[in-house]
This record gives structure tokens, sequence and C-alpha cells, in this order.
């Protein structure tokens, strides 16, 4: 039960939900809510929680999707994305205070779907599906972070014979060991990190972009669209995929339980300095990735950095910029963990 019923008439929460920091009564919350999901974090915290779940390497593939768009349909479909998505999580935002203010407090989207759609709609139809997809997310993650290693390593030793199977056991190892954190207050700091290797990669990628795109061995730059009307149409969808999935990733429930009383205004702050690094990311990556590789853009623009084995950056930029991405995975991968290890506290130790 993550939602709490009004059951004192006026929806004040009594001393013990204060205690607690959830204005929900201690014995209303199931196991998983308890212990992974305190409330009580601020607004920055809750702004680094939504910059590590929404800022992600996936940004990295954003010239990719303007090389089937074009200039102006790029910045104009990257811009919308932006507007929408704000104001879509704002809402969800407004709704869960709302409800709060009721005596209703939502920490999950099961716990809203179970209000909205009816009983047993959030445990049997909503929870399996999320799940599902962060369970796929973390998966991907773990896949990235060993390539990511690997590149790492064939940068540090070309003739290296390490495979990437072994690499991804190692990341997921290491991710394994850092799931043990039991909180999402727990990772405040972790995600504040986070935040600064997001930046710090960004603008690397940016600045790597440039230098090739003045090298004398950058590749002839291309803006048209090529390929046959039905190549063209689906590298349209491709794109729009690429960039709803760089976007779509705010868990808005799971992090606004872990704001303390009162909730009110806080939510919206997070997002102001979400979207803040969002913008100055998201933009600088795919207007500069697109203006060096132009049609040639890659699915990750550290790919274009390499050309037939000849790096058109330098070693060290292209070696920092993939620490940095490797690092900012494992906080992001973490994120997600930790948001569905409560269905699994809540399913192994909830008293029946």
């Amino acid at each position: 039960m993550g939602a709490w019923d009004q059951s004192r008439g006026n929806g004040v929460a009594d001393e013990e939900s204060v205690g607690n920091g959830t204005g929900i009564e201690k014995e209303n919350l199931d196991a998983g809510a308890l212990f992974v999901l305190q409330s009580k974090g601020s607004w920055l915290h809750c702004g680094y929680h939504l910059t590590t779940s929404i800022v992600a390497p996936a940004l990295l593939s954003l010239p990719f999707a303007f090389a089937s768009l074009g200039w102006e349909a790029g910045i104009i479909c990257l811009a919308l994305a932006a507007i929408i998505t704000f104001y879509s999580y704002n809402l969800i935002s407004l709704v869960l205070e709302h409800n709060a203010q009721l005596g209703r407090r939502q920490l999950r989207f099961r716990d809203m779907a179970d209000d909205i759609l009816g009983p047993g709609w959030g445990r049997y139809c909503v929870g399996p599906i999320q799940f599902a997809v962060c369970f796929g997310a973390v998966v991907g993650n773990t896949l990235l972070g060993g390539q990511s290693m690997k590149a790492i390593y064939l940068i540090a030793k070309p003739e290296g014979t390490m495979k990437l199977y072994e690499f991804v056991i190692i990341f997921g190892i290491f991710m394994l060991i850092m799931a043990q954190m039991p909180s999402f207050y727990s990772l405040r700091h972790i995600n504040l990190v986070s935040l600064v290797l997001c930046l710090a990669y960004s603008i690397c990628a940016t600045a790597g972009s440039i230098y090739a795109g003045h090298s004398d061995r950058a590749p002839t730059r291309d803006y048209s669209i090529s390929g046959s009307t039905t190549h063209r149409v689906f590298g349209v969808f491709n794109a729009f995929a690429v960039i709803a999935t760089s976007y779509g990733n705010g868990i808005i429930p799971e992090i606004q339980a872990t704001i303390a009383l009162p909730v009110k205004g806080k939510m919206f702050k997070g997002l102001c300095l979400c979207y803040t690094i969002v913008v100055a990311t998201f933009f600088s990556v795919a207007i500069s990735g697109y203006w060096a590789f132009g049609n040639e853009a890659a699915g990750t623009l550290i790919s274009n950095f390499t050309v037939d084995g000849v790096n058109l950056i330098p070693k060290w930029l292209l070696t920092i910029t993939n620490v940095f991405v490797l690092l900012q995975l494992s906080a992001v991968a973490l994120v997600i963990i930790t948001s569905k290890k409560e269905v699994l506290i809540f399913f192994f130790f909830e008293e029946k």
C-alpha cells in the first residue's frame, strides 16, 4: 500500500508519519517504500536524481538522429521534445502534489495506476511493464558499460586480447556491489557527481566535434538526407525514437516520493535544474556533432572520433570522454536499479 488512504478527516499527517518523512502512516507503508523511498531529500537532491535518470549517454546518439532529420527538423524536434516532456513531467508532479494535499500521497507509478484505473492495475499491469522496461534498461547500461571499458582498454593497449564479455562481467560485478546502496536518498552525492560527469563528457564531445570538424582528416560534410524514400521514412521514425528515448526516462513518482514534506513546489525546482542541464548538453552535442560529421554521424558520436583506426581527436581527450561516459553509466544504472529494488523488497520481505 504505497498510497495513504485519508482516515483522519483533515489529511494532516500525524507525528509518527512526519517522523517517518513520508506523510504516510508508517504502518501503511509496504517494505519497499519504507526502506527504499525514504522522504528526506530537498529539491536539489530531486534535481540530481532527475538529471541522472534523463541526461544519460544516450544523448551522444542525437547527431545520428539529426542525420535523418536535417538541421531545421532536427532542432525543432529536439526543442519540442524538451517542451513536451517538461510539461508532462511537471503535470504528473502536480497531480502527485494535489493527491498528497488531499491526504493520499502516491509513491510509485503503480500507486497512481491503482487510483486512476482501479485496484489491481498497478500490481498486475503497470508494475510488471515498468519493471520489465527498467530491467531492459539496466541490461542495456551494463552492455554499454562493458563497451566503454573495452574502448578505454583498446586506446591504452591497441593489441589487447580481452573480449567484450569479460568487460561486461567486470562492469556487472561492479554494479552488483553498488546496488547495495539502500535508498534513493543515499544516492544524492553519487547523482551530484553524475550531474557533473554528464556536463563533462558533453563538453568533451562538443570540443571533440569542433576539433574534428576543423581537422585536415575530417570527413567531407554533407547535410543532405540520402537514401530512398522508404529509407528516409524509416530514418525519420528512428530519429523520433532516439530523441524520445533520450528524454523519456524520468522516474517522476519514485523520485518525488523522496522529497521531504512539504512537497509543494520542490519538484518544479528540481525539474528546472534538470532541464537546464538537458538543454545545455542535448543541444550542444547534437548541433556540434551534426555540424562536424553531417549525414555520416554514427549511432554514437564517440564512434565518429576514430576513422579506420586513426583518431581524429587527441588520444587523451578520447580517453577521458570514455571514462566520463563509463562512470555516468554506472550512476544511471544505479538509479534505475534503486527504483525497482523496492519491488523486490516488497515481494521478498513484506509481511503477509
